[in-house]
This record gives structure tokens, sequence and C-alpha cells, in this order.
């Protein structure tokens, strides 16, 4: 590594952007040229899955290298527990300068009332995580419009954009990178940008992208189900109109993809005609998937690869490959131990997930599973849809804890995973290896495998979680 200077880090993460609708992955309606360039430029790190698929409990693992099941940030809505040793606090005790734009989910403690700046405003202090400089930030809303979208700096008042959220999210990070570019510092900049994520409404993307996508044709996808899966809670369920509305809902989707790609290239380019690219650490991902009918369901959740799989490409020139794959598993929580080791930062002893910095490098190749979890509904607390599960390169296992459901797909073999094996006697040893892999995984980080109301009773109190594994319980 360049010792000169430390690198920086610019993290670019998209919202319900899945692996399989980039031109790179081979879907022919992506119109996404800039990312398959970038593809080109970077490391294709192919087999990336989102732990624990849905909004906030990603961005809590992201931030701290662990499972849910030690964030305590089961579902959507509740508000962060800040007894963490972060990534910006890494970031921040090693000289760096931290800059965040962008949808957070870890601060609401309230359901509904989302526009409430009691909810969507993160004031400065621990709420944010260790993230000290530039902050320009809203807990969650899916609303992007010019006039109606918004984000808060370092007071509640709303400051509303004048463009298209994501074009003004770029412009943004282009005018911090100047600034940040100018000082003495190294920095990291993370973006999280709210599209593609729903709804996909017509008003909710520029006219000129739709028109790009008039004459494309959608279909289902080959493993739709029509009836909705049993296992499903209420965002995953379908209604029969929204079914009917499945193939449009996608032409909005690949729209928002699109302006998303435009975007990347600005930044891209901006990156590039600022002298950054040579000592900058750039990645391109995003936080889990959308399944659009698939098994059933729509949204994310769940342990399906149209969920869980998630792009990840990664840039560092002249440091770093360019034009390669790597087909390592790369889990949520490995991401923050991973880029700290490449960065030459040091790793909290408290971080769950592995530093797979020498297999981004290509020096070694792991051969590591992701555990992966569901530790309830998507924003509600209750019970019924709790799930774990091990994604290794070939094989998925899974298991509901309501009625001990157990799942083993082929994803080689089976890339829509239509044929549940679990019950074939050919792979009983690769279920039931799977399946100790699993349980010996959750063994090491404490996770007992709880209902979801389990941690509403014990760790969390009117959607504000009081405990992590280094504090008492809430009484």
């Amino acid at each position: 590594m360049n010792t000169a200077k430390k690198p920086n880090l610019i993290y670019v993460f998209a919202d319900q952007l899945r692996y399989f609708s980039m031109g790179y992955t081979g879907d022919q309606n992506a119109l996404t040229p800039n990312i398959d360039a970038l593809c080109k430029d970077s490391i294709n790190l192919c087999q990336t899955v989102s732990g624990h698929p849905v909004c906030a409990p990603y961005r809590a693992s992201l931030f701290t290298g662990k499972y849910t099941t030690s964030t305590g940030m089961v579902i959507n809505e509740i508000r962060m527990n800040t007894n963490h040793h972060s990534f910006a606090d890494v970031l921040n005790e090693n000289g760096y300068e931290t800059a965040y734009i962008g949808k957070w989910h870890m601060y609401a403690a309230e359901w509904g009332n989302h526009y409430d700046p009691k909810n969507s405003f993160i004031p400065k202090g621990p709420d944010r995580l260790g993230f000290n400089g530039y902050f320009a930030a809203y807990n969650f809303r899916h609303e992007y419009e010019p006039g109606i979208a918004y984000y808060h700096l370092d007071t509640p008042e709303k400051i509303f954009y004048d463009k298209y959220e994501p074009d003004a999210q770029i412009d943004m990070t282009i005018e911090q990178l100047h600034r940040l570019s100018e000082g003495d510092k190294p920095f990291a900049l993370f973006l999280s940008i709210g599209t593609p994520h729903d709804p996909w409404v017509s008003e909710n993307v520029p006219p000129e992208y739709l028109e790009r996508f008039k004459d494309k044709v959608f279909s289902l996808p080959s493993n739709y189900e029509p009836e909705n899966d049993p296992h499903a809670d209420d965002w995953a369920k379908l209604s029969e109109q929204e079914r009917n509305e499945l193939t449009e809902w996608m032409r909005v989707y690949y729209a928002m993809t699109a302006n998303l790609d435009d975007n990347i290239g600005r930044l891209r380019k901006a990156i590039e005609e600022m002298g950054l690219d040579d000592n900058t650490i750039f990645v391109f991902t995003s936080d889990h998937g959308e399944l659009f009918g698939a098994h059933g369901r729509r949204a994310k959740n769940i342990f399906y690869e149209e969920a869980i799989r998630v792009p990840f490409l990664i840039r560092w020139k002249d440091e770093l490959e360019t034009g390669v794959s790597r087909d390592f598993i790369l889990n949520t929580v490995d991401i923050m131990p991973s880029l700290l080791s490449l960065m030459g930062l040091p790793i909290p002893k408290e971080v769950e997930g592995i530093d797979k910095s020498t297999d981004i490098r290509g020096e070694t190749d792991t051969d590591d599973a992701a555990l992966m979890m569901c530790c309830g509904p998507t924003a509600t607390f209750g019970n019924g849809q709790e799930w774990r599960a091990l994604r290794s390169r070939r094989y998925t296992y899974a298991v509901f804890k309501s009625d001990g459901k157990e799942f083993l797909f082929d994803d080689k073999e089976d890339p829509y995973q239509m044929k549940n094996l679990i019950d074939d006697p050919a792979y009983a040893d690769i279920a039931a290896s799977m399946k100790q892999q699993m349980y010996n995984k959750m063994a090491k980080i404490n996770d007992t495998f709880e209902n979801n109301t389990w941690y509403e009773e014990h760790w969390i109190k009117d959607r504000l979680i009081l405990h992590t594994a280094t504090i008492d319980p809430v009484s």
C-alpha cells in the first residue's frame, strides 16, 4: 500500500438495488453503462450478500461490523443503540474527516409519523455513530421529487431539494469532495441514495428516464408464484391489484436505476477531474434487493437470491486489480473489517465480521459461508417470520423458527431456487453440514434464535434499543 498518505474512502450504496438488475450481470432490460464501465475498472465481488436484507438492519451491521442479534436493530423504525465502536469512530481516531449524505434509517422511535423532525432529524452527537463531520441526512422516506424530498443538516429545519433527489445528492457529494480534497486530512464519505426503492410510481422518477423504457417489455420472474408465501409479513404480501402492477413497477424501478447509473457516471468523472482517483477506495453497492413476485413475495427480508444478492464493486487505482471477479462470500458484517484493513486501520475487537481484505486482493480465497438472518417483520413487532440461513458459494440452507420449515437450494444448478432439496437423500450430507455450520456460527455470536418479541420485551423500550452485548438488558 502507498504509505505516503492514507487512502480516502468513498462508499456509495443504493437502496433496494439487486445484483440481477445490472447490465454487467446480464440483464437485457438494464441501462447501466456507467456502472458496467465501473465493473470493468473494479473488482467485482460477485457473491456479496445482505446478511439481514432490510434497510435499518443492514445499516446497523455496516457501521458496527456486528450481526443484528448483537446490534438489536431487529426491525425498521427503532432507534439504534450508540454503545458501539463504530466504523466512523475508527476513522476519527485515525485522523480521518468523515461525511455522510442521504438516508440514515437508524433514528426513528415511533411507528409512522416519519416526516416529523423528531423522527427524521438526527441530532449531532452519539446518534450519528461517529459521523462528526458534514452530515446531510434524514432518517427515512421514499419520495424523491423536488420540493417534496428534503434533508437536515445540524438543525431540525427541513431543507428541500430543488431537483430530483439523487441528482441533488450527487451535486452535494461533488461539492463536499472538492472541500475535502483541499484539506490536509484523509477522508471517508458515505452516500446513501434512496433509489430504486419504491414507491414505483411515475411521479417518483424524472419523465425522461421513463421514456427510455417505453418500449421495454417486462415479464414476471421465472420463479413467480401466484399465491403469497405463507411466511410473508405484510410488506412482502401482494394484493391482486399489486400483482397486476408488477411489470409497471419494474419499468419505474429500471428507470430509477438508469438515473442512478447516470449519477454514478457524473460522480466518477468528478473524482477523476479532482485527481482523487489515485488514492481513493471507491465502493458501489446496495443494502438489499427486491423480489417482484418471485416465490410469491415482493420486497426483501428473505433468504432468496433476489433479496440477498447485491452488487459490490470496489476500485482502488494501482492498488487493486481491475476487471476481475472474486466469488468468495462477502457478508454485510465483513465490510467494515475488510475496508478498515485495506486502509491500514485497526479493527475493533468487538467486530463480528471477518477481515477479507486479502481475499479482495486475491492473495487468499477464503471458503467461508455467510450467516444470514431475519429477526422479525419489516417494521412492526410480531412473531412468525424469523429465519436463519447459511449461504455458501453454491448452496443456501435456511430454516424458519415458527414451523421448522427447512430449505436447501443448489444455487448453481437451480439459480431461481425453485427446487427445495431438503428431503432429497442425495443431499442429506450437504444439508446436515450446512445446518451444523449455521448453528456453529450462531453460537459464536450468542444468537439463540429468539422470537422477535423477545427483543421487544428484553432489549427494547419504546422503540429505543437499550441493550447490546456489553450492557445489561432492560428490566
